[in-house]
């Protein structure tokens, strides 16, 4: 079955209150650490007709404004998380959703955390799935990435967000 009516099956199924199997290429997960290696939260990816939804559960987090992307490789090694290379941007645009030539497909929009450092919140991405076409579990993988400082939205090539606080891997 073609994978463009399995997603309208899914939809429909969906639609009707009935559950349906996502394939193990449309699903990932990943577990945010800090530079301590203490878990700060975990989010969940699933690849939907419409783009793929992330929904992050944060637990331990620093209380403010974070900007919140995917980066290009699957790799979190502390401290300053480096190992997961620039922003997840595959079709080579330039940074920010107000950018005329932007954004990247790892770009979205900031994180308000309170001061419980608690947060659940649901991101849909447009320009990712989890596998297939600009996919992120590719041959090096991606990683979320949750930076100090708000994102500006224009300034490329990442927002000014400031350094990286928080890394989680993402994995089937």
């Amino acid at each position: 079955m073609p994978y463009r009516y399995l997603s309208l099956a899914a939809a429909l199924a969906g639609a009707l209150g009935l559950a349906w199997p996502a394939a193990a290429a449309d699903k990932a997960s990943a577990v945010l650490k800090d530079a301590d290696g203490k878990q700060v939260g975990q989010a969940t990816l699933l690849t939907t007709p419409g783009g793929t939804l992330i929904t992050l559960e944060l637990t331990a987090a620093p209380p403010g404004t974070h900007g919140f992307h995917i980066h290009t490789v699957g790799k979190c090694e502390p401290p300053k998380f480096e190992s997961a290379g620039g922003h997840f941007n595959p079709d080579d645009s330039k940074h920010g959703f107000l950018n005329e030539e932007g954004p990247h497909a790892g770009d979205m929009p900031n994180i308000h955390v309170p001061e419980s450092g608690k947060l659940t919140v649901e991101v849909l991405n447009t320009l990712v799935t989890v596998g297939g076409e600009n996919a992120l579990l590719d041959e090096d993988g991606a990683a979320l990435m949750l930076h100090a400082d708000a994102d500006d939205y224009t300034s490329d090539p990442a927002g000014h967000a400031g350094g990286r606080i928080a890394c989680g891997v993402i994995g089937p």
